[in-house]
């Protein structure tokens, strides 16, 4: 984190007395135990307060634990929310009621904050500003101001000397972690060390309010020709690390709409934002990782606002290509197609029981999708229970689990805008067509200059690695072990194959060499396609090389 805030790497034992003192009044007194803390700070068990007995559920008391501790745990226990395959789903959906409302900071501390990160006063920087913060949070709080062109602003500022209590936050986990790893067996399946590592990776993210900024202007962007869907520009001279300013949008939550007065359509709101999130998943692989009520404005004309993108997911190609294939599989009910894509994306290998996976999938699917009310982000966090999980050795990527709490969260707020929301509904004909888009053969133009850089990288390497190869030879290096009358055999096996590599390049160099002529549009045009007759003959002509090379070799086999 930045060095600057950060401070020293030194125990703050102090706080270490105030988080035992949380876990032993909230009754988990053996966790304390297990720290080897109970004898340091004995004196905390004393008290009379703990023999009362708390009417709640262990995963309410975890929640409790998580919010009187304060803003580092805060976000602990939000990013702990995305991980059901470490805490199971009844804590996992109590961590995700966690909300960072707290009092605000003094404004004579804010606005020195502000004029420090700015460099001028704060009536310089602003023709207004108004004092009493307008939403506060446990990392920032933001206030309404106005620009001198009269645009009015959301002004998100940094709580002072945040980043250091957060410093001393982790380095306490870190400690604690230590100890219980050691101490409790069972931890080291879940690697507490990587978890903390990985919450540190987050917080430093939402920390930078430069990184937010260039979130905000990226998702606008994409969706700038969305007359309802809105994210509020933002104003680079009023923006650092440490302080965001952006369009104050005055619009309205959406689980205050009801009461609110506001004339809007749940039914298109709910299929809106759904559509929405399956675009930023599917087609852009970068999407708003954080949808709870407070995060979504809706103004007149059911135009629906993003706001806080302090919490963004990146997908990368290849698994949104492999998810895509799996959602279709779940849509149509085919446990074996499910099975096999699960093996194709390692999440699941050959190695475990198929035959009883396939039967805990089939009641996976009878509850979520084949319910009146289709749950498709119930369907991947059941995957990602801890039971199923070491039951089939279930290996699921950080990204699965992710999509999982934002799906869920997702349908909460699509059913609470409209009681009939169906995800499936909506999400299996888009998913359709981006898989049908996929399997296009013309979509070879979209990779051409990754097979060329391929391609240039394999006649590049070739003469050097067969040079490296000839002088092992040479020197001895490479041992073949062949008995004589198998000679003849294996020289003819080799040029076959030399020949085979021979013509798949040759096939690969006209695919591609006849991709960019249709692209380029040279030569002779066909005006109801637009591509050049040269490009299409070359190309239909390694198409059919190509097959015919195929067939040939399946024949000999």
């Amino acid at each position: 984190m930045n060095s600057g805030d950060s401070g020293n790497n030194k125990i703050d034992f102090a706080r270490v007395e105030e988080i035992t003192k949380i876990l032993a009044k909230y009754e988990f007194i053996d966790v304390v135990k297990k720290t080897g803390l109970k004898n340091t700070f004995n004196r905390v068990f004393r008290s009379k307060k703990l023999e009362e007995e708390l009417n709640a559920t262990n995963p309410e008391r975890i929640l409790l634990v998580f919010e009187e501790l304060g803003t580092t745990f805060i976000k602990f226990g939000q990013i702990l929310s995305t991980r059901p395959d470490i805490v199971g789903p009844e804590i996992t959906n109590e961590l995700m009621k966690l909300q960072d409302q707290v009092p605000t900071v003094s404004s004579e501390l804010i606005i020195e904050e502000l004029e420090s990160e700015l460099g001028s006063p704060v009536n310089e920087l602003f023709l207004e500003f108004d004092e009493v913060a307008f939403a506060s949070a446990s990392i920032s709080q933001v206030h309404k101001a106005k620009l001198h062109d009269g645009t009015i602003v959301a002004v998100k500022i940094q709580r002072p000397n945040i980043i250091g209590r957060i410093n001393k936050d982790i380095t306490i986990m870190r400690y604690l972690g230590g100890f219980l790893e050691r101490r409790i067996s069972n931890l080291k399946y879940y690697n507490v060390s990587a978890i903390i590592d990985e919450f540190e990776r987050a917080i430093i993210k939402e920390l930078d309010y430069a990184l937010e900024a260039r979130s905000i202007d990226k998702f606008r962007t994409l969706f700038q020709d969305n007359n309802h869907i809105c994210a509020p520009n933002t104003y680079k001279e009023y923006c650092t690390t440490k302080v965001l300013t952006m369009d104050y949008i005055d619009g309205i939550k959406i689980n205050e709409l009801p009461e609110s007065g506001l004339e809007y359509d749940g039914k298109k709101l709910a299929k809106l934002g759904a559509e929405c999130y399956f675009r930023q998943i599917f087609e852009y692989n970068f999407f708003h990782a954080d949808p709870h009520h407070g995060n979504f404005l809706v103004k007149e004309g059911n135009i629906m606002c993003f706001i806080d993108f302090g919490m963004m997911g990146h997908l990368d190609n290849d698994f949104v290509d492999d998810l895509t294939e799996l959602f279709v599989y779940m849509t149509k009910m085919d446990v074996n197609a499910i099975v096999n894509q699960l093996v194709y994306m390692n999440i699941i290998s050959y190695d475990t029981d198929i035959r009883a996976l396939k039967y805990d999938i089939i009641d996976i699917l009878d509850e979520y999708v084949g319910a009146e009310i289709k749950n498709l982000g119930g369907v991947i966090n059941e995957f990602s229970t801890p039971d199923l999980m070491q039951k089939y050795n279930i290996k699921l990527p950080r990204d699965f689990i992710l999509l999982g709490k934002v799906l869920t969260m997702l349908e909460s707020l699509g059913r609470n805008m409209d009681p009939n929301f169906n995800a499936f509904e909506v999400t299996e004909p888009l998913i359709k067509k981006l898989l049908k888009k996929r399997l296009n053969p013309l979509n070879i133009l979209d990779y051409q200059t990754e097979y060329l850089f391929d391609l240039q990288h394999l006649i590049k390497d070739l003469p050097q690695a067969a040079n490296e190869m000839l002088l092992k030879a040479k020197r001895g290096e490479i041992g073949v072990e062949l008995e004589l009358k198998e000679l003849d055999n294996f020289t003819d096996k080799l040029e076959m194959n030399i020949n085979r590599l021979s013509i798949a390049l040759l096939i690969s160099s006209l695919i591609i060499g006849s991709s960019l002529i249709l692209q380029s549009g040279r030569g002779i045009p066909i005006p109801t396609l637009g591509f050049s007759t040269t490009g299409t003959i070359i190309f239909l002509f390694a198409v059919l090389f190509a097959m015919i090379y195929v067939i040939n070799i399946l024949r000999k086999h």
